[in-house]
């Protein structure tokens, strides 16, 4: 491949090609790492502080490498980021005539079949966004549904003119020849990179959909993005997972198949029997908080009554579908939907627990879903990566704990891959101060959060506002917002009163905002500027106690010998804190304070050790805090 110094040295063809392309010796060193790791088909980890410009450093490589290559990001918004930003960006100066595609779940693309029938639907056919779909559905390249700009994901009509892989009819599809889904899965094959996100990587390795293809095979390497993430996904993907809305999908579209053939009574009762048998157990669902074990839902009166219920109906419906799944491919898609679901649903309430496997319920919108998942997952990601030989490359700014990234390692089983840690480039001696507020009481004190407000309420009105706020918890998000709401001037922006890409935007156009968040903001939020020049963190950002899945991991640590806290619960936190204080110093000219409430870093023996993972910034007390907000 092209020698990389002359790719991103000073004056090289990047300096050359993109305006304000700086060399830096922290990327050029990761894209070495990529491209030997590509050469020789090796597992990579690579931790790259922020500003190091991971992108381009494994984006490049990439590109001149003349190999096929998937890279998975975390989201969609990276996706499109990457895609549509930053790859053409590079295309432009490198002149490679390199292949790209960008490839989504099926859930983004307007689905032509369930459109018209959309259109033909009592409820739904006068709506006029339905006119304007099919117009713009005939002229749309890419049939992204994100092209219509005012259709939100949780609009009813998204779901309706788009579909899932439990109610896509496949090759099956009259539409198939057209199906947009199809266009950009042959796309994604025919193409030298690939962008998805790291979703759909996990379900196109589990479904192995009839008629769509698979991503991995053929590709030459894969580079995961925000690969701190993939620990939590693979618990959520390799597990088995059934929530009450896909008992009632089923119901209302049998439903609907049967009172559109007229000579289907048995199928309009058996769906409308489903239908009633899942509304009790989502009134159970509606007394749960978080996350509860199955065995203890099923201890309290009457659930174990309306589950065999739900049991029942669910058998009786896949029954009757069975008897016309030759009439139409809908029916036919139905009933596999049943069928699959009655598997599911009999592996979940089976009398015996499977060895390894935890199973747990949520509650969740209108529902709740039931799961089945795996305590570790490091068995079923290593045959994950069994089906694809060639390198892969994970990479993030939060993967290791000074310098160790072994938690990350064991979760994953990588334990043979190289590591790589590389500093942020940015100054952070001069750009940014820490201050842990003195005299607060110990987390679980029933004041504490009034302390803490109280401890931060000065530093803000002295930086005139331009601060996140982030919180462990909802109900210290409920407690923090009440008073600031009471006692801050600026203007301020609470989650869950518009969606999190709105909220951004105002609070960054605002200048002097107030941002209070929970887990969504400690990640993958990237404000740039004086819009952001304080990160005020409540506590240190330990799981909480109670859940099913993080207490089964504990007790297995536990079991074996090791040491629950050091081994996982701490590693766990260091690294979300790390995430949340990395919102902070996101370019050279920013700069900032960040604030850490929880006195167990100064109290706790391993508060040093929580310390040192972070970026190095001076440690200041109050009068010196007050004092650099000021000047912020």
């Amino acid at each position: 491949m092209n020698d990389l110094d002359e790719l991103f040295g000073d004056g090289g063809v990047l300096a050359r090609g993109l305006p304000g392309f700086v060399a830096r010796a922290p990327q050029r060193a990761m894209a070495q790492a990529v491209a030997d790791t590509v050469e020789q088909a090796g597992t990579l980890i690579v931790e790259a502080g922020t500003g190091t410009g991971k992108t381009y450093a494994y984006l490049v490589p990439a590109l001149v490498a003349g190999k096929r290559v998937v890279v998975s990001t975390g989201t969609k918004n990276l996706q499109d980021q990457l895609y549509r930003r930053d790859l053409p960006r590079l295309l432009g100066a490198l002149k490679v005539p390199a292949r790209t595609a960008l490839l989504k779940g099926r859930s983004n693309y307007v689905c032509l079949n369930r459109l018209e029938r959309a259109l033909l639907t009592p409820g739904w056919r006068y709506d006029d966004r339905l006119n304007r779909i099919r117009a713009w559905s005939r002229s749309t390249d890419s049939g992204e549904l994100s092209e219509l700009g005012d259709l939100k994901d949780d609009d009813p009509l998204y779901a309706r003119v788009s579909s899932t892989a439990d109610n896509c009819l496949g090759a099956k599809c009259p539409d198939f020849a057209e199906c947009h889904v199809v266009k950009a899965r042959r796309a994604a094959l025919a193409a030298d990179l690939v962008v998805v996100n790291h979703h759909l990587l996990f379900a196109d390795f589990l479904l192995k959909e009839e008629g769509f293809g698979e991503i991995l095979p053929g590709c030459d390497a894969v580079v995961i993005d925000e690969a701190h993430q993939l620990p939590e996904l693979a618990t959520q993907f390799f597990g088995v997972r059934v929530s009450t809305r896909q008992f009632r999908d089923i119901a209302q579209d049998a439903q609907a198949e049967a009172e559109e053939w007229g000579d289907l009574p048995d199928l309009v009762t058996a769906a409308e029997a489903l239908a009633s048998a899942v509304v009790p157990v989502e009134a159970v669902f509606a007394t749960i908080n978080g996350r509860l074990r199955l065995e203890d839902l099923l201890i309290r009166p009457m659930v174990p009554k309306l589950i065999d219920q739900l049991d029942e109906k669910l058998f009786e419906i896949r029954q009757t579908l069975k008897a016309y799944e030759d009439r139409s491919p809908a029916l036919s898609g139905i009933f596999e939907r049943a069928a699959t679901l009655y598997e599911r649903w009999a592996l979940l309430t089976a009398p015996e627990q499977l060895e390894g496997r935890v199973r747990w319920v949520e509650a969740r919108g209108r529902g709740g879903s039931f799961h089945q998942t795996p305590i570790e997952v490091a068995e079923n990601f290593a045959k994950m990566r069994e089906t694809h030989e060639g390198a892969w490359i994970f990479t993030s700014a939060t993967l290791s704990s000074n310098g160790d990234f072994g938690h990350f390692q064991r979760q994953l089983g990588l334990v043979d891959a190289q590591t790589l840690a590389l500093d942020s480039p940015f100054d952070f001696e001069n750009q940014a101060r820490l201050h842990l507020p003195a005299g607060l009481p110990e987390p679980n004190d029933p004041y504490y959060t009034a302390a803490f407000i109280d401890s931060i309420v000065p530093l803000i009105e002295a930086a005139n506002g331009g601060a996140f706020v982030l919180c462990t918890s909802h109900r210290a998000l409920k407690l923090v917002a009440q008073a600031l709401q009471t006692r801050l001037a600026q203007t301020l922006f609470v989650q869950g009163d518009d969606d999190r890409a709105r909220l951004l935007e105002r609070f960054t156009a605002d200048g002097n905002g107030v941002l209070v968040g929970t887990s969504s903001f400690w990640e993958g939020v990237d404000v740039r500027g004086r819009a952001l020049r304080m990160v005020l963190i409540d506590k240190l950002p330990f799981a909480a106690p109670g859940d099913p899945v993080f207490e089964a991991r504990l007790s297995a640590i536990k079991q074996r010998g090791g040491n629950a806290f050091f081994d996982y619960q701490l590693p766990e936190a260091v690294m979300m804190l790390r995430q949340g204080a990395g919102r902070l110093i996101r370019d050279i000219g920013d700069r900032g304070l960040l604030v850490i409430g929880d006195p167990r870093l100064r109290s706790k023996p391993y508060g040093r050790k929580v310390l040192q993972a972070l970026p190095p910034m001076p440690l200041i007390d109050r009068d010196a805090a007050l004092a650099w907000a000021k000047t912020l």
